[in-house]
């Protein structure tokens, strides 16, 4: 039985133990069967860079957000494509995650993520263009918000090739819970920024000066050897719909894998991004003082308890990465978020959504992880691309569950009776991980 994810260790990706000559170099060896040290992926000098290149790349992405967001407000007035800009974002990761962890399957997963970032410059230099030029149209807008959802799901299945490569099996929660806890980093300093940049420089000379924080992820991937296959002794899988096929069949019969990415999508699909969005309706019930402080201090808030939870789950180590964790800290996301839609009590509600910040990062980092250590070596990128289908693309679902409902019996209800349905499904997803399976007791 696997110690780290809690199934039966014949499941587990054949090469579970690297050798000696793949490990890497930025940190020495624990003694066998020892835990691996506290912020274990922060002491090893090859992942420590990707952690900080990835937070300022993420933080580009959401100061991309800010700025372009309020100029296509100010421009077109539009309900309709500010709806669009969400569905442009995360359909993508829908649609064409499984492809892209193929091409991370095959090849150097360095380039890949180089070509997803020289694409979010790309895009960032065209809305400056468009700017600077006052010749901005719709169609425009709409093509360069699929550009910039492309290169957020090209980028996500070769990331995780990578913290698997830095690290290997030992350092691998360790190293996704960082680089979770980073990006929610980059997610909470990201309007920060992006409107300090707005205020000081413009929305053209933003936009321009953006493009910088893409450079340093950039640029660190020509210097590190690791391609995301370094400690791989397979053949490279081809590309195509029969692999991917066989894939989905191998990822079917695994009972835990399966409850994993329901897990992860269920969070998606009935909370997702919409509690973000529907911050300024909460913000303006509770009404605590002024409304654009309250609004500013629930995003906070919302942002900061991934943050807070990345941090003190890495110190403490109190949360292992096995399927009961991931179950129960799913469970605890829906039942702060179905507080938060009842409460009437500002405090309250910020103590909740820290709270709910805090369980949605254990369930998306364990749950990642465990897909990580169950996937053969060879399909790993398929198979958490499968995963990205469910915890990222269907995200793009929270926009009917909680938004869209929501306008016809009011947003508290729609996220109450959301919340209420990822409850009930967690219940399901975990009983059928663990039905005929004994639950194992974490090592360290």
């Amino acid at each position: 039985m696997c110690a780290a994810c809690g199934v039966p260790t014949h499941l587990a990706a054949p090469d579970a133990i690297p050798p000696a000559e793949a490990r890497p170099t930025g940190a020495p060896a624990a003694p066998p069967g020892a835990p691996p040290p506290k912020f274990a992926a922060l002491r090893n000098r090859d992942c420590r860079p990707y952690l900080f290149g990835a937070a300022l790349a993420m933080m580009a992405d959401n100061i991309e957000h800010v700025i372009t967001y309020w100029v296509l407000w100010q421009t077109f007035h539009s309900p309709a494509l500010t709806g669009f800009q969400v569905i442009s974002h995360w359909v993508p990761f829908l649609l064409l995650s499984m492809w892209f962890g193929s091409l991370a399957d095959r090849y150097d997963c360095r380039r890949i993520i180089q070509a997803a970032q020289v694409l979010f410059m790309a895009v960032s230099a065209t809305w400056g263009v468009l700017f600077l030029t006052h010749s901005l149209h719709m169609w425009e807008a709409c093509v360069l918000l699929v550009l910039h959802g492309l290169a957020g799901s090209l980028w996500s299945p070769g990331e995780q090739l990578m913290l698997h490569d830095f690290v290997g099996p030992a350092e691998l929660p360790s190293a996704v819970r960082l680089n979770a806890t980073f990006r929610s980093l980059g997610v909470l300093f990201g309007p920060v920024v992006g409107s300090a940049l707005l205020l000081g420089l413009g929305p053209t000379a933003g936009i321009f000066a953006n493009i910088a924080f893409y450079l340093p992820l950039t640029l660190f991937l020509f210097r590190t050897r690791f391609t995301g296959h370094t400690r791989d002794h397979h053949s490279r899988p081809r590309v195509g719909v029969l692999e991917s096929l066989r894939v989905l069949r191998e990822v079917g019969a695994n009972r835990t894998l399966v409850s994993m990415i329901i897990l992860g999508g269920l969070g998606s699909f009935f909370v997702g991004s919409s509690l973000q969005s529907s911050m300024p309706i909460f913000a303006h019930d509770l009404g605590a003082g002024s409304a654009g402080t309250a609004y500013g201090v629930l995003l906070f808030a919302n942002g900061a308890g991934g943050v807070v939870g990345g941090i003190v789950l890495e110190a403490t180590g109190w949360v292992k990465p096995h399927v009961p964790a991931a179950v129960i800290s799913t469970a605890i996301y829906g039942a702060t978020s179905l507080f938060f839609a009842l409460t009437t009590s500002y405090p309250l509600a910020l103590a909740l959504l820290l709270a709910g910040g805090v369980a949605n990062l254990a369930s998306m980092s364990i749950g990642q992880t465990v897909v990580q250590l169950l996937a053969p070596a060879a399909d790993r990128g398929r198979v958490l691309g499968v995963y990205g289908m469910s915890a990222n693309g269907l995200r793009a679902g929270s926009g009917f569950t909680v938004g869209l409902l929501g306008s016809a019996i009011g947003v508290h209800a729609s996220l109450g009776f959301s919340a209420t349905a990822l409850c009930v499904g967690t219940t399901a997803a975990g009983l059928h991980a663990l039905r005929g399976h004994r639950r194992a007791v974490p090592s360290g």
